[in-house]
């Protein structure tokens, strides 16, 4: 059974950093895309940044400069580094990841469960 179990959240002051970490593990064939999103309260859920296979990323508007996303393959996880965080920053962050599970033939999305990022102001 694949799970990503995410780390890293918690409170700081504005213009502070965090880094979060987002771990892979169970019967891995392969890792596609891996990313991060968040929810805010009343908000839907965003796509914050992204990282291909191949070490390409995209980031949303708002976070880039910022935060940076990079990917250990060997660990099967995804990092998102957080600097200059703001208030608007707060919210849940969900890691997201394509993975081949082994015995299966297509690639699935699985999520983590989410870690709670608090910028106080």
């Amino acid at each position: 059974q694949v799970q990503l179990v995410e780390s890293g959240g918690g409170l700081v002051q504005a213009g502070g950093s965090l880094r979060l970490s987002c771990a892979a593990s169970g019967s891995i064939s392969s890792i596609n895309t891996m990313g991060w999103y968040r929810q805010a309260p009343g908000k839907q859920r965003e796509l914050v940044a992204r990282i291909f296979s191949g070490s390409s990323t995209n980031y949303e508007d708002s976070v880039k400069g910022r935060f940076t996303i990079s990917r250990d393959n060997a660990k099967n996880t995804v990092y998102l580094q957080m600097n200059s965080l703001k208030p608007e920053d707060t919210a849940v962050y969900y890691c997201n990841a394509e993975i081949l599970a082994a015995r299966y033939t297509r690639y699935l999305n699985y999520w983590g469960q989410g870690t709670q990022v608090t910028v106080s102001s």
